[in-house]
């Protein structure tokens, strides 16, 4: 499970860490147990001050927390502790690691976002209420295909790996009652495949990956180079008071 290498878990439950460590030790890893929640500045700093050690050369920043719902219902307090697990944390961790990995000359960084990260626009009724969820991830989505650019030249990898459903614990389980759920062991599959394969974003369901991104690209260039003048559009000359 392992795969030859040691860990450091993190997660809020701490008996649930202590069972997986439990578990992966019996299979020969050395296992490093640190309870935090990332949804809180205390849980962020002492895991990047763990990063900052700088023997970690695999980071993958997997916490999340879906918080659907219309943005006037949700809890004022609680915008900030999602935004944090969703969007800040997984910066800052990479923040943290990125200098011993550029200095070990070697390293990984994979997060998770997800499929609701390109869904600003989609009004499908069978999604959830998701605006603070969407951007988050929209901003991770967004933060990784840049840090590609900015590591280009260097031996670190990073990904955003973008699932859609999945049959995990998420959302109370829901994904498990759900015909289309990927199964968790192939949502890794593919993680690890694309990073093999150079992909700085990883869709594990998607098939024709190249078309898809290449639109995706063509619409942002679109829209970066054809905004970028001087010049109103023409729909806004003219038009009435």
């Amino acid at each position: 499970m392992a795969a030859g290498h040691d860990l450091v878990l993190v997660a809020r439950r701490a008996h649930r860490l202590a069972d997986l460590a439990q578990e992966l030790r019996a299979g020969g890893a050395a296992v490093e147990v640190l309870p935090a929640d990332l949804a809180t500045a205390d849980g962020v700093t002492a895991v990047t001050e763990r990063l900052a050690a700088g023997d970690v050369r695999t980071l993958i920043s997997n916490a999340g927390a879906g918080g659907y719902a219309p943005l006037t219902d949700v809890d004022p307090d609680g915008i900030d502790r999602l935004l944090t697990l969703n969007a800040v944390a997984p910066i800052r961790l990479a923040r943290a690691a990125l200098p011993a990995m550029l200095a070990a000359g070697e390293g990984t960084i994979v997060t998770v976002a997800s499929l609701l990260a390109f869904s600003a626009g989609s009004t499908d009724p069978r999604a959830p209420r998701r605006t603070l969820y969407v951007a988050a991830k929209a901003a991770t989505l967004g933060f990784t295909r840049t840090l590609a650019g900015e590591l280009a030249g260097t031996p670190i990898r990073v990904q955003v790996l973008c699932p859609g459903v999945v049959a995990t614990e998420w959302n109370g389980g829901a994904g498990h009652a759900i015909p289309w759920a990927m199964s968790p062991d192939d949502v890794v599959t593919a993680s690890l495949a694309g990073l093999r394969l150079g992909e700085t974003v990883c869709v594990p369901g998607l098939e024709d990956r190249t078309a898809a991104l290449d639109a995706l690209l063509a619409a942002e260039t679109t829209l970066l180079t054809g905004g970028n003048r001087p010049a109103l559009a023409a729909r806004y000359t003219g038009a009435p008071a």
